[in-house]
């Protein structure tokens, strides 16, 4: 690798190096506030973040394997649990996403 390749490397750790510091600073040293940002956030986020997790290092690869296995067909599988999650969004935004879990009752 050359120097601006460790550069760049370098300066995306410390970009987020950064970044953790100042949300920890602004979460005043509680876990809850910092992990759960203060049951604060408004439900298309907490929901956003909810389907965002699904796309993983690993998400190429399952789609890879179940067009693999099924066809073209198989990807209408992981459009489906896509789909899905979204809605589930939806549905649980009269919970309450501040009080999510806990006040839909899902645990």
């Amino acid at each position: 690798m050359q120097t601006i390749d460790w550069s760049i490397v370098v300066a995306y750790f410390i970009i987020n190096f950064g970044i953790a510091l100042y949300y920890y600073k602004k979460s005043s040293g509680n876990t809850e506030n910092f992990f759960l940002s203060g049951r604060k956030m408004t439900w298309w986020l907490a929901g956003l973040s909810m389907v965002a997790t699904t796309f993983a290092a690993d998400t190429p690869l399952a789609v890879t394997e179940l067009v693999g296995k099924n066809g073209i067909a198989g990807n209408w599988l992981w459009w489906n649990m896509m789909i899905g999650g979204m809605l589930t969004v939806f549905f649980l935004r009269g919970c309450g996403a501040e009080q999510y879990p806990y006040r839909c009752r899902v645990y």
